[in-house]
């Protein structure tokens, strides 16, 4: 018999805050997260806004902020996370095996540092023409390699590891939007098969700089609302002009439900169902009739032993672009038919933005916060409807409804696919 696995721990790091169930209260609330950015001068940018965590330090954790000062901002993000989510699952060394402890998160590359490149190309600059070789001298001069590797996508992975002494599988991935929920997918995997009992899972990423800024701003990515930052992200709306950049880590302890109960730890729900498909078409396009979508769907509902009446909330991808929100409306439709003008969907990223390799994992940990509370998070800025958007977004304003079963997409460039469900733990084990 498969073995089967639960969320005992929840850890986020938003705009919105870094305490779940006051970050879960301002969500129910339809607040934003959006402001002017202010890690870098983004004046000269089309897009000057971001879902920015502000005023925040690993020190809330416990942790002493000079141990982490060389480290990147997503890796002390995943820490702060991974501290939350250890402590909300009340785990202690004695609770688990070294061994049996493993790491998988999702995570991006981490800020580059703009000014030093810029001093490399000044400083090798010959009149007009760029001289290589002094480029790469002063390349030598100015970078400190211990500084460099922490910019590496695999390091806050290690770091928790090392944090928490966590001696079993540890694996990184990047699949771009869908890191963070395809690690807790595999990191599912991993229990399931018996290589570990616990894994800390999620995603953590920041891209809030100029590269992260002029990468997805040439690809037309991005809002331009900078008047109304608030505002700005708005999926499914027929106005949408852009998804807005966001940051931040979520991490959950997953855990084999024997396990859970032998140490008397929280089983907030059950991570039932996993899919992982590709499109398989284009770098940043989805493909137009949403075919790896719909796949990863059913995939993820025939591992729950699910069929589509039995969902009661989708947590959407919707990313506020133009492309995303039509194409992931139809794939829903296709994959759940007439039941899906029966489901509420809605995009949380209307309020903190789209945390790219951190947004499947801490969308996952809002569905295990909707089983809790019976509450559905909205999707604010919806104003004006879009014809080829046509579902139950839950436009506005929270709902009370009863959940059991919540399924949570996360559609990432390159076409990668994952679709996790989450469920109450009613089953007799």
């Amino acid at each position: 018999m498969r073995r089967r696995v639960v969320v005992s721990g929840l850890g986020l790091v938003t705009s919105l805050g870094t305490h779940v169930d006051r970050i879960w209260k301002r969500m129910l609330e339809g607040e934003s997260g959006i402001g002017r950015t202010t890690l870098f001068d983004a004046s000269s940018f089309p897009t000057q806004i971001s879902g920015e965590v502000q005023g925040w330090s690993v020190a809330e954790v416990g942790e002493d902020p000079e141990r982490w000062t060389h480290t990147s901002r997503h890796t002390q993000f995943a820490i702060g996370a991974a501290r939350s989510a250890v402590a909300d699952a009340l785990l202690t060394e004695t609770s688990v095996i070294p061994t049996r402890l493993g790491v998988y998160l999702g995570c991006g590359d981490a800020h580059q540092d703009f000014g030093q490149f810029m001093e490399m190309i000044s400083g090798a600059l010959n009149g007009d023409v760029l001289d290589v070789a002094e480029y790469l001298k002063q390349g030598l001069r100015i970078f400190e390699p211990a500084i460099d590797i922490e910019r590496e996508p695999h390091m806050p992975a290690s770091h928790v590891a090392r944090l928490f002494d966590a001696q079993g599988p540890i694996c990184s991935c990047f699949t771009a939007c869908a890191s963070g929920a395809q690690a807790i997918g595999e990191a599912t995997e991993i229990i399931r098969r018996g290589d570990a009992d616990m894994m800390l899972a999620g995603g953590t990423h920041s891209l809030i700089n100029p590269f992260g800024f002029t990468g997805l701003g040439l690809l037309a990515a991005l809002s331009k609302n900078n008047a109304e930052p608030t505002r700005a992200s708005r999926p499914f709306d027929r106005d949408r002009d852009g998804f807005v950049m966001g940051e931040g880590a979520g991490i959950l302890v997953l855990e084999e439900l024997d396990h859970a109960r032998h140490r008397h730890a929280p089983m907030y729900a059950e991570i039932r169902g996993y899919g992982s498909t590709a499109d398989a078409y284009r770098i940043t396009d989805a493909h137009p009739h949403g075919r790896g979508a719909i796949r990863c769907m059913k995939a993820a509902l025939d591992d729950a032993e699910l069929s589509p009446d039995d969902v009661n909330y989708i947590n959407a991808h919707g990313t506020s672009t133009e492309l995303n929100d039509r194409v992931e409306t139809l794939a829903i439709k296709k994959a759940f038919g007439e039941t899906a003008y029966r489901t509420p969907v809605s995009s949380t990223k209307s309020m903190i933005g789209h945390l790219l390799a951190a947004a499947g994992a801490i969308e996952l940990v809002i569905c295990v916060k909707a089983i809790q509370t019976g509450a559905l998070p909205p999707t604010i800025n919806y104003e004006t409807p879009d014809r080829d958007c046509d579902l139950d977004y839950v436009p506005n304003n929270a709902r009370e409804v009863g959940c059991d079963n919540v399924l949570s997409n996360s559609l990432g460039f390159g076409g990668q696919n994952v679709s996790l469900v989450v469920s109450r733990l009613s089953r007799p084990a």
